[in-house]
C-alpha cells in the first residue's frame, strides 16, 4: 500500500511538472506572437537593418576580442550579410539562444581581479542594437547628476561637477563602490524594473535570455542565475 501511495505521489508530481512546463511553453509562444502593446514595434526597430548596421559599426569601432566561437569583428560582417534574415527570423520566432560569454579576469591595481565577459561579436552587435533603442526610453528618466553609462557623459564631467560644488563651498565628497555589484545583480528584480518601461514583452524575454546565457570558463559553461558580465548588455 505504501508503495502504491509513493507511485501515485510520483505520478501526480510528474503530471504537475508536465502541466507546469506546458503552461510555460504556451505562455512563451503567446508572448512571441503578441503584437498589441504600448511598444508593438520595439523589437522590429531593434532588428531593422539600419539599426543593426549602426550597431555593427559601433562594435567595430570598439574593437575587442572574439567570443567563444572565435569569430573576429572582420569575419562577422560577411556572416551578418549572409545570415541576417535567418538570424532575425529566429529572434522573431523566439528560437534564438545567445551564446555563453567568454570569461576573462583582469587584475585590479589594488589586488584581486575584475571578471569581464566577452560575448560573441554577433551577440555584441545584437546587444548594441537593443541598447540603441532602449537609450531614448531610459535617458529622460535619469537624474541630471547621473554620469555613469550615459551617452555624451563621462567621468571627467563628473569630476568637473564635483569641483563646481567645491567652489560653491561644499567640503565633502562621498565615493561609493559596490563590491561585486555586477556579479550579484538579481535577475528577477532587473526584469521587473525593465517591464515598467519596456512594454514589448518579446524584448524583455530576449534580454532575459542574455542574462541567462551563461559563461564559459576554462572550457566549461557555467549557468548564470544572478549577475551580468561586465562587457555585455547590462
Amino acid at each position: 500500500m505504501t508503495e502504491n501511495m509513493e507511485n501515485h505521489g510520483c505520478s501526480q508530481r510528474d503530471n504537475a511538472e508536465h502541466e507546469g512546463y506546458a503552461k510555460v511553453s504556451r505562455s512563451f509562444n503567446r508572448i512571441w506572437k503578441e503584437r498589441d502593446s504600448a511598444q508593438p514595434k520595439l523589437l522590429e526597430a531593434i532588428l531593422h537593418k539600419d539599426n543593426l548596421g549602426r550597431a555593427y559599426k559601433r562594435v567595430k569601432a570598439n574593437k575587442g576580442a572574439p567570443g567563444i566561437d572565435g569569430m573576429t569583428i572582420k569575419e562577422a560582417l560577411p556572416y551578418l550579410k549572409e545570415h541576417q534574415q535567418e538570424l532575425t527570423d529566429r529572434i522573431y520566432k523566439g528560437k534564438y539562444t545567445p551564446s555563453p560569454v567568454r570569461r576573462v579576469e583582469i587584475p585590479k591595481p589594488d589586488g584581486g581581479v575584475r571578471k569581464l565577459g566577452i560575448p560573441t561579436v554577433i551577440d555584441r552587435t545584437l546587444q548594441q542594437a537593443i541598447t540603441q533603442q532602449l537609450v531614448p526610453i531610459y535617458e529622460p528618466l535619469f537624474a541630471d547628476g547621473s554620469y555613469g553609462y550615459r551617452p555624451n557623459r563621462s567621468a571627467k564631467e563628473a569630476i568637473l561637477k564635483v569641483k563646481e560644488y567645491a567652489g560653491q563651498g561644499y567640503t565633502f565628497a562621498v565615493v561609493l563602490d559596490l563590491s561585486k555589484y555586477f556579479d550579484t545583480l538579481n535577475h528577477e528584480i532587473l526584469i521587473s524594473l525593465l517591464r515598467k518601461n519596456v512594454k514589448d514583452e518579446r524584448v524583455v524575454q530576449l534580454i532575459k535570455r542574455y542574462l541567462k546565457s551563461g559563461v564559459m570558463e576554462n572550457g566549461v559553461v557555467i549557468d548564470t542565475e544572478e549577475g551580468t558580465p561586465q562587457g555585455g548588455l547590462c
